[in-house]
């Protein structure tokens, strides 16, 4: 039997979380999807860990009370965590509407990454897929961050993107990524 060369932990690149934050319908979904493409082009182990899918792969599906809320947001920045921790750069395009749950998923990534994608609730309210923003203009539904639930805008980002096609904000997302696993730009 050969043996097959060990690689220790120390050789895997260091990971690092991309927090993409932002009002829902802001665009943060498609910048995480483009940033990846641009990952996997250049041959860096990455994945996304969209905040509507995870919402929709556990069991039992959290709620959107504060309690459940708060408990949500935890784990998504234990799995990105998790992941990075293993050297994957994670892609987490979630609204985290609280500067606290963002503040927590920094402390336990080894790098991280905040993008803010800024983009005005009436621009956000036109692009709504979902159909939230009318819900909630409509009574139908509540708490949605940035109209009848406060959004917390990030203090201390990294990167500022005008929407999810922002071209500066994807070279300026990938060069952090590369100063964070210690490779030249």
């Amino acid at each position: 039997m050969r043996d097959s060369p060990s690689i220790s932990p120390l050789d895997a690149p260091r990971g690092v979380v991309i927090w993409l934050t932002g009002l829902p319908s802001s665009g943060k979904s498609t910048l995480a999807a483009r940033v990846h493409a641009q990952l996997l082009q250049r041959g860096r182990a990455s994945c996304v860990l969209d905040g509507d899918e995870v919402r929709e792969a556990l069991v039992p599906p959290p709620g959107y009370g504060p309690e459940a809320r708060d408990a949500f947001y935890a784990t998504l920045a234990r799995l990105a965590s998790l992941l990075a921790h293993q050297g994957l750069v994670v892609l987490v395009p979630a609204t985290a509407h609280r500067a606290a749950y963002r503040a927590e998923a920094r402390a336990l990534a080894p790098a991280f990454i905040e993008v803010y994608v800024q983009v005005s609730v009436e621009e956000c309210a036109r692009r709504d897929a979902k159909g939230l923003y009318a819900a909630v203009a409509e009574g139908r539904a509540e708490g949605l961050p940035g109209l009848d639930l406060a959004y917390e805008a990030p203090r201390a980002l990294e990167v500022l993107a005008s929407g999810g096609h922002d071209e500066g904000a994807i070279t300026e997302i990938l060069a952090r990524v590369d100063r964070a696993q210690g490779e030249a730009s």
